[in-house]
């Protein structure tokens, strides 16, 4: 029967527990209060939204700085006088909040009231602040509001001197004093008085701050600022019979000292400046946590740490409710306990290790097996069949770069890092350990004819050394897709630079000739001088690079083809760009060495027109440049078409043979378009024609110039093709 009643009686109290909605938790009223806000700790019996704070008085507001939804810019403030809160301490019964200062930029005697607490249960700290006055024979004080305002508080006059402002971390310099604030302060005045004798073009302060942050981390006043201030407040009496703690205990008992309880409340002491009583609730020795809550404190294990109790080494200490107590333990009988404690520790120790290590291990191999399924997955071994029967190339072997290395290099492949996108992938810029500037090609989700373009490149730039080819520094197959580094190439595509994004260097006359010069002659090295005939296949403006000296270099050879050397075409599936293919080729199928003639034509028409290759905006008859351009020179038509730079700087005749050369290379009959070797002549005896022009204009001195260069002509013509390679 006994232990029924028990049963019940447990029973009951469980149920008033799940009642009383203060026993849901320990630091908040309830679970649906916010705890915090920003990076303040918000505990009872200050709170956030209804039913979560004791008082009107203690009601935060957590709103945001810029107006955003931000948590980073969320701040608390008190809501009865709109300060911000800085930090609350429970056990001191405090809070740090934001003050203004009050400052005078006049000769004349000014005040503010400082009254927001004047009925509040909060009061100025003390212990905690201090009144400090800054300036040139400055004379501030703390005043009484009512009833006799010429009652004094306290202040403190500023020495001054000739010297600037300075402020050392103790108001130990000129032009600042500090004074002590009296006890339970609610409402005072702060008052400026006339300067005598100071410098009228400086302002005067006067404010309360918490002495500590004056000390560490003040630096210089403005009018406008705010300063950390500390608060002392207790319960007033309209919200003690609302906390948790009195609703639920004997009032009488709770303000006075009992040592039995886990916390106490009781009112301070008060000296006649204010006029509050209001309790503060501790903690007892023995708790801590928020004595505003039921079973807020909690029994401290004094036995928990050696530096809480004051047992003898020969001695046991048992926590008790509150305190605990040494009991005598005979030493002997602990040493197989430390024994058991050390043996256990040690083996969690070596497991916890262990299963690191192993950890460690299996993560290493996982990492080396996902590199070696790349590698295979992106080409290498048939990479490494490639370049192993080419060795006869004698060409430097490229580097095989790791993923950690190109990581680095671009930071995590940051999007801030891309500079272009190709046909097969996404340019990255990247630094390399040793400083080199390089850009790194990721190519895109790779099949089975993207990989086969990927190797195709690598392959064809490993055995290309041509100063106006784009160099390959090496790649990098143990990524997800393989990854291309290249040197860098810093003034972008020449159709960038034709289409005026480069105000300060405009490509004139002399530039696109020896552009148009630089790409012919590395296309003739291709067709003509490579250990094998190499057919680029996509010709065009954006994959003509430019350095810092506006050099030209052929780039992206993922569709380019080695051709053996007695063969005439080859036969593919139709690649390229559209305005750049040969017509012929995107009928036959058969692409020749005349099919990238047709797309450097395309080229020099851009150069002269300054025109796209296709053309969008419907300004023009056709959209393609390449037609547009042979039916203006068929309809007498071409000093229409051409840029306002070419027209400008270059000789009619040397523009009409280069426009001859153009429409030469647009011939929609591959057999009737010149060869990149003739190309390449042509071009240079241009160059040279005209340089020889300019000097004949400047000196006045050459004779026979048309001559010379005529039988110069002939001389070249004549020569074998390696002899008109361009330096490498």
């Amino acid at each position: 029967m006994e232990l029924q009643m028990v049963l019940f009686r447990m029973l009951v109290l469980v149920i008033m527990c799940s009642v009383n909605p203060f026993a849901r938790a320990s630091e908040v009223i309830n679970s649906s209060c916010l705890e915090d806000c920003g990076n303040v700790s918000i505990p009872y019996p200050f709170g956030i939204g209804n039913g979560c704070y004791v008082g009107d008085w203690f009601e935060i507001v957590c709103k945001s700085s810029n107006d955003s939804y931000d948590p980073r810019f969320l701040k608390p403030f008190l809501k009865k006088f709109n300060r911000e809160v800085l930090d609350i301490n429970i056990t001191a019964s405090t809070v740090r909040v934001e003050y203004p200062i009050f400052s005078s930029c006049t000769n004349g005697m000014e005040s503010t009231n400082n009254s927001e607490l004047a009925k509040a249960p909060f009061f100025f700290s003390d212990i905690n602040n201090n009144f400090v006055a800054m300036g040139c024979h400055n004379d501030a004080s703390m005043r009484s509001i009512f009833p006799d305002p010429s009652i004094s508080y306290g202040g403190c006059k500023s020495p001054c001197d000739k010297a600037p402002f300075t402020y050392g971390s103790f108001c130990n310099a000129t032009n600042c004093c500090q004074t002590a604030v009296p006890s339970h302060l609610h409402a005072f005045s702060t008052v400026i008085e006339p300067k005598n004798n100071g410098r009228s073009d400086e302002c005067n302060y006067a404010f309360l701050i918490d002495r500590n942050w004056f000390e560490t981390k003040f630096t210089k006043p403005n009018p406008n600022m705010s300063v950390p201030v500390v608060l002392e407040w207790g319960i007033d009496n309209a919200s003690l019979y609302s906390l948790p703690t009195v609703k639920n205990s004997n009032l009488t008992a709770i303000l006075e000292y009992n040592s039995s309880m886990a916390y106490y409340c009781s009112r301070p002491q008060i000296t006649r400046i204010g006029d509050s009583s209001a309790p503060r609730c501790r903690c007892n020795n023995g708790y801590r946590g928020n004595p505003y809550l039921l079973r807020g404190c909690r029994d401290i294990d004094e036995c928990a740490s050696a530096h809480l109790n004051r047992c003898a080494y020969e001695e046991r200490c048992e926590n008790t409710e509150g305190y605990y107590r040494c009991v005598p333990s005979n030493y002997k009988s602990k040493k197989p306990f430390i024994i058991i404690g050390v043996s256990t520790s040690l083996g969690v120790l070596f497991l916890i290790f262990g299963g690191w290590w192993s950890y460690k291990v299996i993560k290493k191999r996982r990492r080396v097996k996902r590199k070696e399924k790349f590698f295979k997955q992106n080409g290498g071994l048939l990479l490494e069949k490639q370049l192993s029967t080419n060795n006869k190339d004698n060409v430097e072997n490229i580097k095989l770069f790791n993923s950690k290395e190109l990581e680095k290099a671009t930071d995590q492949f940051s999007a801030d890092r891309i500079i272009g996108h190709g046909g097969q992938g996404t340019i990255y810029k990247g630094m390399l350990a040793d400083g080199r500037i390089v850009a790194i090609k990721k190519s895109n989700i790779i099949d089975e004819e993207k990989l086969q373009e990927f190797i195709n490149e690598v392959v064809i730039l490993s055995k290309i050394n041509h100063r106006n080819v784009v160099k390959l520094l090496g790649c990098c197959l143990e990524t997800e897709v393989p990854l291309l580094i290249y040197e860098f190439i810093s003034n972008g595509t020449l159709a960038q630079y034709l289409n005026g994004q480069n105000e300060k260097f405009p490509p004139t006359w002399d530039m696109r000739l020896r552009i148009a010069i630089e790409v012919a002659g590395a296309l003739f090295y291709l067709h003509s001088a490579a250990s094998s005939p190499i057919y680029h296949r996509d010709i065009k403006s954006t994959n003509i690079l430019l350095d810092e000296k506006y050099r030209a270099k052929i780039a992206d050879f993922g569709i380019s083809r080695y051709v053996n050397i007695d063969q005439t075409h080859l036969s593919t599936l139709v690649h390229g760009t559209f305005g750049y293919v040969d017509p012929e080729y995107f009928q036959s199928s058969q692409f020749t060495d005349k099919s990238d003639v047709y797309s450097f034509g395309v080229v020099l028409a851009e150069l002269l027109t300054g025109e796209k290759a296709i053309s969008s905006t419907g300004m023009r008859d056709t959209k393609s440049l390449a037609t547009f351009f042979v039916s203006s020179m068929e309809g007498n038509n071409l000093f229409g078409i051409l840029d306002s730079q070419v027209l400008k700087e270059a000789e009619k005749e040397k523009i009409i043979t280069v426009a001859n050369l153009t429409k030469r290379c647009l011939n929609l009959k591959g057999r009737k378009r010149p060869t990149m070797r003739e190309v390449a002549m042509e071009l240079e005896v241009i160059q040279m024609s005209q340089r020889a022009s300019n000097l004949k204009q400047k000196y006045g001195e050459i004779e026979d110039v048309e001559t010379e260069i005529s039988e110069q002509y002939d001389v070249t013509s004549s020569l074998d093709s390696q002899s008109l390679l361009l330096s490498t």
